[in-house]
């Protein structure tokens, strides 16, 4: 019966092709749906090695810089160096937005750091491609290459100009936009600093205020004046940790010392991908679950289409004492080299577009075979109709 499926096979080739093509590009985009959710969750998982701490620090009640907004004085890392078990800690704070380069505009994380030095400071990009590290206390970037930056560019990040200098790699946000370092004081200032007027208007309606120009307090107007000129704030503390000692205690104790909210790496995990990615791995489920239906459905109608064309041939083998499970398995075998086809061109299909995509796609090898033995099962389900219809053929059709 597998040459006799073989030969039913070769006889519509053509219809038969063509539908396996068809299918093998749902299921292509399947495993590129996949694909796209395991590159979230690398992003999110390479974000917090590339930052190189063992606990974050933030503003008080917040889920951290990655996740909503934190503040945070810039001097309070000074306290919590000084704290047990902690070997390094350094300011820093994160801000999405465009950055010019020429007449492009390209969205990115603009992440601000403090001096220090590769491999001891936390919040430093881990590696180069090209170039070198900031060395200069103002002006200078290192991109990551998929913002499409090359080294000596231009690019404009609110009112200034920052040269590149350095390029990296895979050093991404959670969302996937590359990272572009630039010093610590230039991106509080493009964060927190607001523009002349509105500093000019803040300072006029202080001014204004008879709360603040009242007699015997000296000096408390220009002191809110200056405290609104003030760009004296962060996203977050990056802490590393001595060797010797758990994340756990260290992070307690600074929580009821320092009356701060800190996570160590595995909470950040669970903020990032439970709920950053949590709604975009259920949107992809859902369309998952739909390309199943789909192909099921694909696979359901050509099987049952071409059973339907070859009726007479059926009820000749009745006639002739074919058993039903002999006719059940070829029309089996037809669907399931159905999904063969399907799944290889799928599976190329994925491979050589999941590098055009503008997100990282990571294709592991665990989901295609997951995908495999699927579209395995979903060909197996989709021939149960053309098999209940096949032996429901009366062999008198054959003479009839």
């Amino acid at each position: 019966m597998i040459s006799l499926a073989g030969r039913d096979i070769l006889h519509a080739w053509g219809k038969f092709v063509f539908t396996g093509i068809g299918l093998g590009l749902l299921i292509g985009v399947t495993l590129v749906m996949a694909g796209v959710y395991r590159g979230m969750v690398d992003d999110g998982k390479a974000l917090l090695d590339n930052s190189g701490a063992d606990l974050w620090v933030v503003q008080r009640d917040t889920l951290g810089p990655y996740a909503e907004s934190s503040s945070l004085p810039d001097d309070a890392y000074r306290s919590i160096l000084a704290m047990p078990g902690v070997a390094e800690a350094a300011n820093v704070t994160y801000l999405t937005m465009q950055v010019r380069a020429g007449e492009r505009d390209v969205r990115a994380m603009v992440v601000g750091i403090m001096p220090g030095r590769l491999g001891a400071t936390p919040g430093w990009p881990p590696y180069l491609v090209a170039g070198r590290q900031i060395t200069r206390s103002h002006y200078e970037a290192v991109a990551d290459i998929a913002a499409g930056f090359r080294l000596g560019e231009r690019l404009s990040i609110r009112r200034s100009q920052y040269t590149v200098v350095g390029l990296t790699r895979r050093i991404v946000s959670s969302s996937g936009d590359p990272m572009v370092f630039i010093p610590l004081k230039d991106a509080q200032e493009a964060q927190f600093l607001k523009d002349n007027e509105a500093i000019w208007q803040s300072r006029r309606r202080t001014a204004a205020n008879p709360a603040f120009n009242r007699p015997g307090v000296p000096g408390l107007l220009e002191a809110v004046i200056a405290s609104q000129s003030s760009n004296a704030s962060v996203n977050a503390v990056l802490v590393r940790l001595k060797p010797g000692h758990a994340p756990d205690p260290v992070a307690e104790s600074i929580r009821r010392w320092k009356h701060l909210t800190v996570y160590t790496r595995t909470q950040m995990e669970e903020i990032l991908i439970g709920k950053l990615i949590a709604t975009s791995s259920r949107q992809i489920g859902m369309f998952l679950v739909i390309l199943a239906i789909v192909s099921a459905a694909i696979v359901a109608f050509i099987i049952y289409s071409l059973t339907m064309d070859k009726i007479r041939e059926i009820a000749v083998l009745k006639l002739i004492g074919t058993r039903n499970r002999t006719i059940a398995a070829m029309i089996m075998q037809q669907a399931i080299a159905l999904g063969l086809i399907g799944f290889v061109v799928g599976k190329i299909t994925a491979t050589f577009a999941a590098p055009l995509f503008p997100k990282y796609v990571l294709l592991i090898a665990r989901d295609a075979v997951s995908g495999f033995f699927a579209v395995l099962v979903i060909c197996v389900l989709a021939s149960l109709v053309a098999i209940r219809m096949a032996l429901k053929v009366d062999p008198a059709e054959a003479i009839g």
